[in-house]
């Protein structure tokens, strides 16, 4: 039997499985596909990382070891759903609700005093950031929207607000010396062997696993730059008339951009922070953690003294240029939490709703977006300035964007996290080989934020392969977005040329641009109607795969995103999570589940059709074309789940595509499927009102989960399964 490992994640993705999987599972196993799950949730990653503190009935294994050695098998089929990128203040929140349900796991200590504190930050820092997408991400990514996918949103539009004319939103980025940019430095590693690196003859890290013709980068970002450029955002914001807005991605890039997020909020809160620095001292206050941990820790002061600062805190906003918010109507803004300004999520907002975010009084206002690397923000500022240029995107005719992402073993900067250090004293770092060669080396100062990236050699010839094949099936241009003044761009410039030797490259538009003409080129054309396969590192990867998607289709979840991994398995992930706490918000206020879970069903329809292939199996390959055929309807028939409480929700949209998959296999060639679903699609169809109506029965009422980060299953499911109408159907298959 075929076995697909659907994984058990966080938030709303989590509660829709508990309702769409027994589904899933039951139209699997007539074709002799088992599903089955895997719990790499943050609550069973923070478990299973303190085994020795629990009680038997309370251990978890290490499923996302265990997942690290499956996609490295050449069968290893799994879907990925969305799960929690952690930060700090998300990690302690999850820690404290764990400990309440009675399991005695250690606080998170911010700043460690001794070795076990230090051992314990240690092991928790594994569950922060991108934890689990390094681990399976043993191939290279091709996004892309499925044709019905885009089809359907050409008919639909979702809204694009205009831009102003003239308009006063604009992208800034450091610029000069500085940034990560300009200070990096690249080599391609000759022959496999250790690599030190090193701060004034000090050891900060040993590699011994290096490759050999391994890319490697080193570079830093100036914490005196960066202050620097911060303060002066604020004061043209200020004299622009402009929001002030910032946007980092301290999940995925756990140490370095919460660093930076923190300088951030000192800036902003300058005069604050010069007054108060022994108070902030004396209740362990790091702005790393963002305003929102401040307020927290305001706490432990006497409340005369608290509420000295909580005005001179809400007095800044009055000097300083008005900030974007995230939570207008609570006060919560951009700096109250580091993981509330993911740009690749907010980014793309701020150029669907025409420059403009949310400003205090809970309206739309013109912003500066401040994104200190100039390595990725020469792209949003190319996308606002070409709104500004020409006007909104046009829904209804502007051509797709896919994706060729290099991603495989922790490509770039999203598996620099052992690699990155705050600096602790001026002097030098050197990145030396194992014959004591410097390969690298900076000047630095006491607080620079250093980083050392890699980049694989195997994953680099699998990327530019996957580029070829998909230029190759689609007739697009498959842009490599890569600059050579850019250290590490030249050294994969070298490599993509020679690797493009070893394919047939005929008749093919593959051009090398930079970022920002090829940004400018690809917008062009998506202007113009016209589709285009960007092929772009892991952050790029990133950036592109949510702004393209939502700007086109409304949101990123709808995305196909398939990585097939080097072993010769394949990972199918399902979409963006970045709005799924709203969601769980609203399903615990009144029931309702507004998660499209459409990136799922089309994830599995992939994983069924890899199986199939693979195989050569009629029985499966009728399962995966009905399936394919319901989520046709799923989108014709608009079944996706309503944002209002008391219209059909999540659950509903599951019932519904059970409903057109049944249909389709009893309608198929399969005579053995057709039989056994002809029944189950009659019952489907003819309970149909009687469902609903139960699934409706739940709306509007509280519902308790048992826990935000580690329900309890029982209750998620009564939760989510309130049709017994249904489940009994479903159990009968």
């Amino acid at each position: 039997m075929s076995k697909i490992i659907w994984t058990v994640i966080d938030e709303a993705p989590a509660l829709a499985t508990y309702s769409l999987l027994p589904i899933v599972k039951a139209f699997a196993k007539e074709a002799g596909v088992d599903v089955t799950t895997s719990d790499i949730s943050l609550a069973g990653r923070v478990l299973a990382t303190f085994p020795e503190r629990l009680t038997d009935a309370q251990k978890v294994p290490d499923n996302l070891a265990e997942l690290g050695k499956v996609v490295q098998q050449p069968d290893g089929n799994i879907i990925k759903l969305p799960n929690i990128s952690a930060s700090i203040p998300q990690l302690k929140d999850c820690i404290a609700e764990l400990q309440g349900q009675g399991y005695d796991i250690p606080n998170y200590p911010e700043d460690p005093q001794n070795d076990e504190e230090k051992e314990i930050q240690a092991r928790y820092s594994t569950c922060l950031g991108s934890a689990v997408n390094p681990v399976l991400r043993e191939g290279n990514s091709d996004r892309r929207a499925a044709a019905a996918v885009k089809k359907f949103a050409q008919k639909n539009p979702h809204k694009l607000r205009p831009f102003e004319s003239p308009s006063k939103a604009y992208v800034a980025h450091m610029e000069g010396k500085g940034d990560f940019f300009s200070n990096e430095k690249s080599v391609i590693k000759e022959g496999a062997g250790k690599v030190t690196i090193e701060l004034n003859g000090k050891c900060l890290k040993e590699l011994n696993d290096v490759q050999d013709k391994e890319v490697l980068d080193a570079t830093f970002m100036s914490k005196k730059a960066l202050r620097s450029f911060l303060q002066k955002t604020l004061d043209d914001a200020k004299a622009n008339g402009v929001l002030w807005s910032l946007h980092l991605k301290a999940t995925m890039m756990k140490v370095s951009d919460p660093i930076m997020f923190g300088h951030a909020v000192e800036v902003y809160f300058k005069d604050v922070f010069d007054k108060y620095a022994a108070e902030f001292k004396e209740i362990g206050y790091n702005s790393n953690l963002g305003l929102g941990d401040l307020y927290k820790k305001l706490e432990k002061l006497p409340a005369d003294k608290k509420a000295e600062i909580e005005a001179a805190i809400m007095a800044t906003y009055d000097k300083q240029p008005p900030m974007a918010m995230v939570d207008s109507d609570n006060g919560i803004t951009n700096l109250h939490a580091s993981n509330d300004i993911i740009i690749d999520a907010s980014m793309p907002v701020v150029v669907r709703d025409g420059g403009k975010m949310w400003n205090r009084d809970g309206k739309t206002q013109e912003c500066v977006a401040v994104i200190p690397d100039s390595s990725y923000a020469v792209f949003h500022q190319g996308m606002v300035d070409d709104c500004v240029k020409n006007g909104q995107y046009d829904v209804t005719t502007m051509g797709n964007v896919a994706n060729v992402g290099l991603m495989a073993q922790k490509a770039e900067e999203y598996g620099s996290h052992p690699t990155t250090f705050e600096i602790e004293e001026d002097g030098v770092v050197e990145v030396k080989d194992e014959k004591g060669n410097v390969l690298m080396s900076h000047n630095v100062e006491k607080g620079d934020i250093w980083r050392l990236s890699r980049t694989k050699d195997i994953p680099i010839r699998d990327w530019v392969r996957l580029a070829v094949e998909r230029a190759r099936l689609t007739g697009n241009p498959a842009v490599f977005w890569l600059d050579e003044n850019r250290a590490h761009d030249a050294n994969i410039i070298k490599k993509v040329k020679e690797y493009l030797k070893d394919h047939d490259t005929s008749g093919l538009e593959l051009p090398i641009m930079d970022v920002a003409s090829a940004t400018a080129y690809t917008n062009a054309r998506v202007r113009e109607g016209k589709d285009t396969i960007a092929v772009t590192g892991n952050v790029l990867r990133d950036h592109l795969t949510d702004m393209y998607p939502i700007l086109e289709l409304g949101t990123s979840a709808k995305m196909l995103s398939i990585v097939p991994l080097i072993a010769g398995g394949g990972l199918f992930e399902t979409g963006a999570g970045g709005s799924a706490p709203k969601h769980v918000d609203q399903f615990l206020a009144e029931g309702h589940l507004r998660w499209d879970s459409l990136g799922e069903f089309l994830a599995l329809a992939e994983s069924l059709r890899f199986i199939s292939q693979k195989n050569n199996d009629a029985k499966l390959a009728a399962l995966t074309a009905a399936l394919d055929v319901a989520n046709d309807g799923y989108l014709d028939n608009n079944k996706a789940p309503s944002r209002k409480c008391g219209e059909p929700d999540n659950k509903a949209s599951h019932f519904y595509v059970a409903q057109y998959w049944a249909k389709a296999l009893a309608e198929g060639d399969n005579t053995e499927l057709a039989a056994k679903f002809a029944p189950i699609a009659k019952a489907l169809s003819e309970k149909e009102d009687v469902i609903i109506s139960e699934l409706l029965a739940i709306e509007g009422k509280p519902q308790d989960i048992g826990g935000y980060f580690h329900p309890d299953d029982a209750k998620a499911e009564i939760a989510m399964r309130p049709s017994a109408t249904l489940n009994a159907i479903i159990n009968s298959i």
